[in-house]
């Protein structure tokens, strides 16, 4: 039977330095022990409640190299930040990306939000929403119809053509990475996808299904059928070995990981599938090759469901 959701892992981003080849290793581990997707983060640095400074590889350069060392899993970005980069080049990367991969990327895409790495990188925190907004006009148009033209407050593209096309007519899945009023009016008329990071409702399943039905409504009223945009999430799970820290941050108490024996963290996923969730993407602690491949054994139990 197939798995009452599909389940994806996020691969590090500053928990700790992870060398480029420890990178790919945990990649080719978490398709071999049989997740569905393969995530990575979109930013470019953090100041560390410890004193350091630490940032990770570049996400766009990064998924192109695992789509080419993976067969079978999905690939994306969670999320992009349309800030960092020019919205038409972010389509030309997206369809280079899906490409490499035969068909295998999900576009995530967000606002943003780590004031520190903007100033540091030299990209505008103001106006973030709105910005999004003329961005995410240009990647859809570029991506389903291979052309847009925008005259707009804060980005210009003048009959720009998106050639070579997808490898998907229409383009990748588009996912979007916000659950706040603004971001759902611009995005959930057109995507096929929203997710929430873990600490957006505490970890908890039944926090997620209150979601669930929020947005659904909202999609809803945004002209969509129900059930028509997919719900998504961020879950984090603890495992031997973890901390309490992630990316360099104690998580709040309140926030309880899924975690104990495989059968246990299954029984958390799940209660996310009965709550409303498609897919999700596991956030590991710690996150290292051998956290990734104990997954396996919560994915066989959900295999055998």
């Amino acid at each position: 039977m197939p798995r009452p959701l599909r389940i994806g892992v996020q691969l590090p981003e500053v928990e700790r330095f992870v060398p480029w080849p420890e990178l790919i290793s945990m990649a080719r581990a978490a398709e071999a022990v049989g997740f569905d997707s393969i995530w990575l983060g979109d930013h470019l640095l953090y100041d560390l409640p410890d004193g350091q400074t630490r940032g990770p590889w570049e996400v766009w350069t990064s998924l192109a190299a695992l789509a080419a060392v993976t067969e079978r899993v999905t690939l994306g970005p969670l999320v992009a930040s349309t800030s960092f980069h020019a919205p038409a080049m972010l389509a030309k990367q997206a369809a280079t990306v899906d490409a490499i991969s035969g068909g295998r990327l999900v576009l995530g895409l967000g606002a943003g939000w780590n004031e520190r790495e903007y100033r540091a990188f030299g990209f505008p925190y103001d106006y973030r929403v709105s910005r999004f907004e003329e961005a995410f006009t240009i990647v859809r148009s570029l991506l389903r119809e291979g052309r847009a033209d925008l005259d707009g407050t804060y980005y210009t593209v003048e009959d720009c053509v998106l050639d070579p096309r997808p490898v998907r007519p229409g383009g990748p899945p588009l996912m979007l990475g916000s659950v706040r009023p603004r971001m759902l009016g611009i995005g959930l008329p057109h995507v096929d996808s929203w997710n929430v990071w873990w600490s957006d409702y505490a970890n908890s399943p039944a926090e997620y299904a209150a979601l669930v039905a929020r947005v659904d409504e909202a999609a809803v009223a945004a002209g969509r059928r129900p059930g028509e945009v997919e719900a998504t999430a961020a879950v984090l799970v603890r495992l031997p070995g973890g901390g309490g820290r992630l990316m360099g941050e104690a998580y709040n108490r309140d926030v309880v990981p899924a975690q104990g024996s495989p059968e246990q963290i299954a029984d958390h996923l799940r209660a996310m599938a009965a709550a409303g969730a498609a897919e999700v993407q596991l956030v590991l602690d710690p996150i290292t090759q051998e956290t990734v491949e104990l997954l396996g054994e919560t994915l066989r139990l959900l295999d055998a469901d």
